[in-house]
């Protein structure tokens, strides 16, 4: 299957916390950083993930936010710290590539923000990504 998500993070589940509806599932991805995922208790049970599963964590570029310093105080789990290595710029949006230990993220943001960050290649950032917001794939 071919899938338009550009972030495709590889990682195994070290937990499983079921709710009533949903579960939370930590993983440590390849670069060794955790990631929470909120997902329903079907799609764990469907995807039968248990400590040791082997997924990939999907995430559209659209639900990356960038910070140029960790945010304390913040209802997102995921601060993936990371440095811009491709930044292209549009008359609207920006295309921001992160690359942090054991891969990649693209960022996609408004030109403005790019700009007030004070962005550039090099530039030192923190992905930010709600844990909604990431699914996950087994092979």
């Amino acid at each position: 299957m071919t899938l338009s998500i550009r972030n495709q993070l590889p990682g195994s589940v070290t937990e499983v916390r079921p709710g009533e509806a949903m579960a939370t599932v930590k993983i440590r991805l390849a670069g060794g950083q955790d990631l929470t995922a909120a997902v329903t208790r079907e799609a764990v049970q469907e995807l039968g993930l248990t400590v040791g599963t082997p997924v990939s964590a999907l995430v559209k570029s659209t639900e990356v936010s960038l910070s140029t310093s960790r945010v304390e105080g913040l209802s997102i789990r995921n601060q993936l710290p990371g440095t811009v290595t491709r930044l292209t710029l549009g008359e609207a949006m920006a295309t921001v590539q992160v690359t942090m230990d054991g891969g990649e993220l693209t960022a996609a943001i408004t030109k403005d923000a790019a700009g007030d960050l004070g962005l550039f290649v090099g530039s030192d950032v923190i992905a930010l990504i709600k844990s909604t917001e990431v699914s996950l794939a087994t092979a």
